[in-house]
């Protein structure tokens, strides 16, 4: 079978029965007046551009952006995958109900410059679509060469949303209580994750899944001054509550921080400061390991800091989608003045 020909038999599928794999942008109708929903997993994307655009240097350029591989995964993830390459010609009809869609034209008549604009639900509910316009193909290595991952965060950042939105539509209930009670936050989880630990100023949540192991940990301690937003600071607060709270599989084994691999990144969330923290976590005493994400915020009505985190354990498959999807939970976090 051609691959043209399979990719649109199992287009038609995902149109018929998916159901749940878009946002809330807004709801679009097909001529038919059915309401069609964006068809895709989560991370795929359909590239449209013409065949020797493709094959030439800027479309090694696009798929090298794309297919960035994700920090701190030991296996080197892609950031999208898979990266799926349509003819201009062949984009119609199914197709057209992709989730994720970049569409590169290259015209010099119309374009003196590199420019990228985004459109949402043009043909499906929870759709994004991304036009790279540019002058010629050098112009587009130039482009993502000076700025790098710009056309990919664009697609993650919807990604996130959208996993955002579905997690405040489904969530783990015990995760949300508890959160809530112990610590006046808000929080949604993936739904299988409900058996919990409590100590003194933590929680920790897990799926204690065999495979797609996720956890999620939330702590606070006061907050003294700015020198708490630091790398070793935070890092030195995430290593006593884990030692305390999270053991290994063997007595005295515990969780810890591989400090070789950890970065902290200033961002905001919900408008204020977030201190962010990505990286990959070890067992003193074991041998298991993973990525993990911390969100730290201060909650400036109790005068003190609140971290949310997401960490994963899969040693066999890959873990891309599961720690976005814990980040995405992080990210609903809300504090009582943000209720």
């Amino acid at each position: 079978m051609k691959p043209f020909v399979f990719i649109t038999l199992l287009l038609s599928i995902w149109g018929l029965s998916s159901c749940d794999s878009g946002g809330s942008r807004s709801s679009r109708r097909n001529p038919a007046g059915t309401i069609a929903r964006a068809s895709g997993g989560a991370y795929e994307i359909f590239v449209v551009m013409d065949k020797a655009v493709w094959e030439g240097t800027a479309g090694q350029a696009v798929k090298e952006e794309l297919s960035t591989p994700l920090p701190y995964l030991l296996q080197g993830e892609p950031s999208m995958k898979p990266v799926t390459h349509i003819k201009p010609e062949q984009f119609k009809g199914v197709l057209r109900f992709f989730r994720n869609i970049l569409i590169v034209r290259i015209n010099d008549a119309m374009y003196t410059k590199v420019s990228l604009q985004k459109e949402f639900d043009n043909w499906a509910q929870g759709q994004i679509i991304v036009f790279l316009n540019a002058p010629d193909q050098p112009s587009v290595e130039t482009y993502l060469s000076e700025h790098p991952q710009s056309v990919l965060n664009l697609f993650t950042k919807e990604e996130m949303i959208r996993a955002g939105e579905l997690l405040r539509e489904k969530h783990s209930l015990a995760v949300l209580n508890q959160v809530r009670e112990k610590f006046g936050i808000e929080l949604y989880a993936p739904a299988d994750i409900q058996a919990s630990k409590e100590g003194d100023n933590c929680i920790w949540f897990s799926n204690k899944a065999f495979t797609g192991r996720m956890d999620i940990f939330v702590y606070s301690f006061p907050y003294v001054d700015r020198n708490t937003f630091t790398l070793d600071y935070l890092v030195a607060k995430r290593d006593s509550f884990a030692k305390y709270m999270i053991p290994g599989s063997f007595e005295g084994s515990y969780m810890a921080t591989e400090k070789r691999v950890v970065d902290y990144e200033a961002s905001t969330l919900n408008g204020k400061y977030c201190g962010v923290l990505r990286g990959l976590w070890r067992t003193e005493g074991d041998m298991m390991g993973g990525p993990f994400v911390s969100y730290a915020r201060v909650d400036e009505p109790n005068r003190r800091v609140i971290v949310t985190e997401g960490f994963v354990f899969e040693p066999r498959k890959e873990k891309r989608n599961y720690i976005r999807r814990l980040e995405a939970a992080l990210q609903t976090t809300r504090f009582a003045s943000e209720l």
